[in-house]
Formats: C-alpha cells, sequence, structure tokens
C-alpha cells in the first residue's frame, strides 16, 4: 500500500511539473508575441505619412481602386489592428480547422506580426506566429504554445516571402498602396496593375485584378510557390470580398488565402475580419466590422 501511495504521489508531481512547464512556456510564448505587436506599433509610430503625390501618374485601374477604398479621401492612420477567424489548413495537411488570429500592421513601413491559435485534437492546440520588423522575419509554431515545431529565422528568401506577405495584406490598410510611399504601381491592363513593394534592398511584387467599380478582388504571385516548405509564408493568391467602410476606408471583410504552383491554386486561410481599427497617432477610434 505505502508503493502505491508512493507511485501515485510520484505521478502527482509530474503532472504538475509538466503544468507547471506547459504554463511557463505559454507565458513566454504569448509575451513574445506581445513584444511582436509592440514592436510594429512602435515601428509605425516613427514612420510618417509620405507626402501627397498626384494619383493621375499612377495606372488607370489603381486610380479607381483609391477612389473606392477612399470615398470621401485619404484618412490618417499609423497602423492597423484586427481580428479574424475562419478555417485554416496546417502545411502538408488536407483538412481545415476553426481558427482565430490577430494581426497589427504598419500603414506606412512594411512591419506586421500575425499570431493564431487552431486546435489540432480535443485538448491540443498549436500556436503559432509570424512577426516581419525592421526588415527580418521570425515564423513560429508551437503546439500546447509549448513543444516548437516550426523555427524559421531570417534569410533572404524568408525576408522577401514576410514582405510579400505585408504587400498581400495591403487590401485591408489601403494607405499603404497610396502613392509616394514604399509601392510602386505598374501598368498591366485595363482591370490589372503590379504592385512592387522595396524594403531594405529586398523586393517583391504581387498582381493586382480589380472589378469594375474600383475594387481589388485579389492579389496573386506571378511565380509558383514551393509546396514542400514546412510553412505556408504569405502564399502565392489572395482573393478578397464584402469590402465595408471603417473609419472612412472600405476594406475587405473576407478573404480567401492560397498556395498557387504547377497551375493548381489550394487555400490554407479563409475567413472574416470581426474587428479592424485603425490607430493615427492621437490615438485609436475603436471600430468593429460590420456583422456577416
Amino acid at each position: 500500500m505505502k508503493s502505491l501511495h508512493r507511485f501515485l504521489a510520484t505521478v502527482g508531481v509530474l503532472c504538475g511539473l509538466s503544468a507547471l512547464g506547459l504554463a511557463t512556456a505559454s507565458h513566454r510564448t504569448e509575451s513574445r508575441i506581445a513584444e511582436h505587436h509592440a514592436h510594429v506599433r512602435a515601428q509605425a509610430q516613427t514612420q510618417s505619412r509620405p507626402a501627397d503625390r498626384p494619383a493621375e501618374a499612377l495606372p488607370e485601374p489603381v486610380q479607381r481602386y483609391l477612389r473606392f477604398a477612399f470615398p470621401q479621401g485619404t484618412t490618417p492612420a499609423l497602423y492597423v489592428e484586427m481580428s479574424m477567424q475562419g478555417q485554416f489548413r496546417r502545411p502538408g495537411q488536407e483538412g481545415f480547422a476553426p481558427t482565430h488570429a490577430q494581426q497589427t500592421a504598419a500603414l506606412h513601413t512594411p512591419a506586421m506580426v500575425f499570431d493564431a491559435t487552431t486546435p489540432m485534437a480535443p485538448g491540443v492546440w498549436a500556436r503559432a506566429y509570424d512577426a516581419y520588423v525592421n526588415g527580418q522575419m521570425e515564423m513560429k509554431a508551437r503546439i500546447l504554445s509549448a513543444l516548437t515545431v516550426v523555427d524559421e529565422q531570417p534569410t533572404t528568401e524568408l525576408n522577401r516571402i514576410s514582405l510579400r506577405r505585408w504587400l498581400l495584406e495591403s487590401p485591408t490598410f489601403p494607405h499603404a498602396l497610396l502613392p509616394g510611399g514604399v509601392v510602386r504601381w505598374e501598368a498591366v491592363g485595363p482591370d490589372s496593375a503590379r504592385a512592387v513593394a522595396s524594403h531594405q534592398g529586398v523586393t517583391a511584387s504581387l498582381l493586382a485584378r480589380f472589378a469594375e467599380d474600383g475594387r481589388l478582388l485579389s492579389f496573386e504571385s506571378e511565380e509558383d510557390g514551393d509546396l514542400g516548405t514546412p510553412y505556408h509564408g504569405s502564399g502565392e493568391h489572395v482573393a478578397r470580398r464584402d469590402y465595408h467602410t471603417v473609419q472612412g476606408v472600405r476594406v475587405p471583410l473576407g478573404f480567401t488565402i492560397s498556395r498557387r504552383a504547377q497551375g493548381r491554386t489550394l487555400p490554407f486561410w479563409e475567413g472574416r475580419i470581426t474587428t479592424i481599427r485603425f490607430v493615427t497617432d492621437s490615438g485609436a477610434t475603436q471600430a468593429s466590422a460590420p456583422p456577416a
């Protein structure tokens, strides 16, 4: 009987230590994510809005888009914060799982952080984040917020993918696409144009397609992605839909982000922005996205 008591006591101690270890690791993960969000906000506040440039020099579909996105003229803002929910497919998997996420992005310099939580099994979840600040990326995914399964550090290629990710997300903060900023536009056709972002010697581009009324329908890479990586990165295609006016800016609340290669388009993150706010140097005005 004493041996049984000692065994049960040992199991209890080990479980307690495991719980303590998980709690400690989870706290570290959340602290790191919070630091990245703070760094993006701080970097955004060091960047002033670029001087107004005439839009007439832009390709005609881009002019239509900016008139659509800013129906009452451009508005001041430094960064955007949003929450999202939807369905996410992990790399190498076919099934989707319900996911909620948060994102902070600077408007006038390429910087952003995205963090998400996705269930993997009953009582088991994955916590992941992508951060891109000062031209450097950091990407991690941890099971139970503790066991690291993806740990990517800066490389020239990953920094370029992260710059493209910021560009791919920019229809939700179209201030980044105004003339005079880090994004330049190149004419392609009557309903398309190429957006090119350059930052710290790295360049990324996406082809934009527009509707007749000016709304941006999609951004897509003009080169195939590598479907063998343990991460999705920016994805190579995003479809945007369900535009609403938030703080004087028309933004798309619905999205589908996909990998694309060898003629295949493979969605991995489909959902909706549930809250969004643009933050100015004088403070934030909270604006909740309209319900679906």
